[in-house]
């Protein structure tokens, strides 16, 4: 990003780098060449719907988790569309069903609930498989086969017995991961359910592959694929969130305020926990245009928000010229779970969404104001 371009920017703003995406979904399109697999947009990392027609030029379709989802990726892309929810509500399930080719249910109870009206509709119905095969270490409010976890029916509740209308399984076990933790999962898989696994059309593997990360390995992938294509017949999907638009956006702020206590203290009118919550759900330490680490360079900074939350910090960085009010400072890998998490906490103001096209130029595709804030009240 240039600093003409940068300068030129409302603040904050979340930049989406349309070069940087296609190269992204470029390397998804690979995959399913090869291998005939099927990928699908995981909404809930990315929804920009703007770029929903140039995304479906490449991918299979959009993976959603309730009816939001469900119509946004049925109305601005209009393929295949997956739902999955740890539960339904009736009064919504059949709106759901009519956006939806894939219905998957994360009980039985779910299934006996609603199976009837999802086959009468003519869609699929898969089950969510918990293989209690844990890979993530750290986090494990992003694991989704941590103890006493609600997503995914474990073997012991499946009810092989109770499969009328059931033609796929899903799980959805990894977070940024790379490809040998898929194929240890798939161990874990075959161990407990492969003898369901025959008698099923097609599997889902879920979110959490870091595809287009550069140490990704995707031959590996490719052989997971067509394991369970050779030795089961199965049609295979995939949802990846993040690697569709991975290093596929920025956050441009402005420093409004210098200040000190026991360091420098730049306060900017962005904010982690209303603009990139995941810095502090995760936590981690995004990536910031021209920066090191705290001591890395001569100048460094603790970089704050105007929020009275005392914890509203992105972390300390450090830089080669010292700070001054009015300067643009630019986030890095701010396309995914930022603009479906943010919030107006302390009436922050949302940022603005703008497209950088592959040309160069920009176009503003969204701004917010006092009654995008009203109306969420």
């Amino acid at each position: 990003m240039t600093d003409n371009i940068k300068n030129s920017l409302p603040t904050p703003c979340y930049v989406i780098d349309e070069a940087a995406l296609k190269h992204d979904l470029g390397i998804l399109r690979g995959v399913q060449e090869r291998t005939g697999a099927k990928i699908l947009l995981a909404q809930k990392a990315f929804s920009c719907y703007h770029l929903y027609p140039m995304i479906g030029e490449y991918l299979s379709g959009t993976a959603c988790s309730g009816l939001f989802e469900a119509r946004l990726g049925f109305e601005e892309m209009g393929k295949e569309n997956h739902v999955f929810s740890a539960a339904y509500r009736a009064g919504e399930i059949d709106e759901i069903i009519s956006y939806c080719g894939h219905i998957i249910f994360n009980s039985f109870t779910q299934l006996d609930r609603y199976r009837d009206r999802v086959l009468a509709a003519g869609k699929k119905i898969g089950l969510r498989i918990n293989p209690e095969f844990s890979t993530q270490e750290g986090h494990e409010i992003y694991d989704p086969c941590s103890p006493r976890s609600r997503l995914g029916i474990t073997r012991r509740s499946f009810r092989e017995d109770d499969l009328r209308g059931v033609t796929g399984l899903h799980f959805h076990t990894l977070c940024e991961q790379n490809s040998d933790d898929l194929e240890s999962t798939l161990d874990a898989v075959e161990e407990r359910f492969g003898d369901i696994l025959p008698k099923m059309e097609w599997i889902n593997l879920g979110g959490g592959h870091h595809i287009t990360r550069a140490d990704y390995d995707i031959p590996r992938l490719e052989r997971c694929i067509r394991r369970l294509q050779d030795k089961y017949g199965l049609e295979v999907f995939l949802e990846p969130g993040e690697a569709v638009a991975l290093n596929a956006g920025y956050l441009v702020t402005e420093v409004l305020d210098l200040t000190e206590n026991d360091m420098p203290i730049a306060i900017l009118d962005t904010s982690a926990a209303c603009h990139m919550p995941d810095v502090l759900e995760m936590p981690y330490r995004p990536p910031l245009m021209g920066s090191g680490e705290s001591g890395e360079k001569q100048y460094s900074y603790r970089l704050g928000s105007q929020t009275c939350l005392a914890g509203d910090s992105i972390g300390e960085y450090s830089f080669d010229e010292p700070l001054h009010i009015g300067d643009r400072l630019v986030f890095g890998d701010m396309a995914i779970y930022s603009m479906v998490k943010n919030n107006t906490f302390n009436g922050m103001p949302l940022p603005a969404i703008v497209l950088l096209r592959a040309d160069g130029s920009t176009e503003l595709l969204r701004e917010f104001g006092y009654e995008d804030f009203r109306g969420r009240l």
